[in-house]
């Protein structure tokens, strides 16, 4: 089930972006996520910046907005508590921009990220999302890896939906879509729940094209505390994903569509081997076994069967140790 949005039917004073930050607790990085937007800001006729909170009960974010924002960046608390997704689309839903950008609490945008990204938008105007190559960050905001090169050269990307419909390369930050593509394809899967970003951007790549810019203009954080490190430890992630990869099935290219979704079982099952003989190294037993199960429904490849009976191993032998 997915979310209809309104089309904006007032054309006049429309800012080219829509800037929306959907925030629930974990407060602690808001201030430079502010920052790195208000750094850039173009002006109000150009930009809107809005902090949709979802009911926080932990931190005041109303009172970060003012003393960052200084009545530039509006603030609106929901009346209830939406979810993740429903916090997502209300965002969506609130935007009066052109194109929209749904930049989490946690990440953040380097400069030159609107100015880059709004040239390469304004000169591809078929385009339905714009991309951009992006940085991992850890806790402290250290750089730990970066995303894929997908092009060298900023330009539209080739054959996208073959890349994105087995394996998830998008971020938040990195990406921007143009609102009028939401109102035609409908809000986030709840079905998918927290693959349903994934699911999102392949439904967007299968009807439209994309624009790349391969400079690295954004930074995704990962840390302890997120919703995804509670989803590994009960092999939700992988659960959910599976879930994305059913539903992205209707609407690939038939030719293509039973060849990627099989490349991308096979892909998760494998991720969530790995990810099985990482936690079980790192003594996480339950969280170990809960990523084995998952791992085991798709065992079609010989390597993913040679990781199944690697960890039997290794995890027979963790468990004889502490007898």
């Amino acid at each position: 089930m997915t979310f209809t949005f309104p089309p904006i039917l007032e054309e006049k004073l429309r800012p080219f972006w829509s800037v929306m930050i959907p925030t629930y607790n974990g407060i602690q990085y808001l201030e430079k996520t502010l920052k790195s937007v208000l750094v850039q800001d173009p002006g109000i006729e150009e930009m809107q910046i809005e902090v949709v909170d979802d009911c926080s009960t932990k931190g005041n974010v109303e009172k970060i907005v003012r003393e960052i924002g200084q009545g530039r960046v509006s603030f609106y608390r929901n009346h209830q508590n939406l979810g993740l997704l429903g916090n997502w689309d209300n965002c969506i839903c609130r935007a009066k921009g052109y194109w929209v950008h749904l930049l989490h609490q946690d990440d953040f945008v380097l400069p030159g990220f609107y100015r880059t990204m709004k040239a390469g938008l304004e000169n591809n105007p078929m385009v339905g999302a714009g991309l951009c190559r992006h940085a991992f960050i850890d806790e402290d905001g250290h750089w730990t890896h970066l995303s894929p090169i997908e092009r060298r050269t900023p330009g539209i990307l080739e054959n996208w939906i073959t890349k994105i419909a087995v394996i998830q390369r998008v971020q938040f930050p990195a990406i921007v879509v143009k609102r009028d593509v939401y109102e035609k394809l409908g809000g986030f899967c709840s079905e998918a729940a927290s693959a349903a970003d994934w699911e999102m951007w392949k439904r967007i790549a299968a009807h439209y094209p994309i624009w790349y810019e391969p400079q690295i203009l954004a930074c995704f954080r990962r840390h302890s505390d997120s919703t995804s490190s509670g989803l590994i430890q009960r092999g939700e992630n992988i659960a959910d994903t599976y879930k994305a990869i059913d539903i992205s099935k209707n609407y690939l290219p038939p030719p293509l569509a039973s060849r990627l979704t099989q490349q991308a079982r096979r892909n998760y099952a494998k991720s969530a081997l790995g990810m099985a003989h990482e936690l079980l190294a790192q003594g996480e037993l339950n969280a170990a076994i809960a990523q084995f199960k998952q791992g085991i429904k798709f065992l079609d490849s010989p390597q993913n069967l040679l990781s199944v009976a690697s960890f039997l191993i290794k995890f027979w032998k963790t468990i004889v140790s502490r007898v």
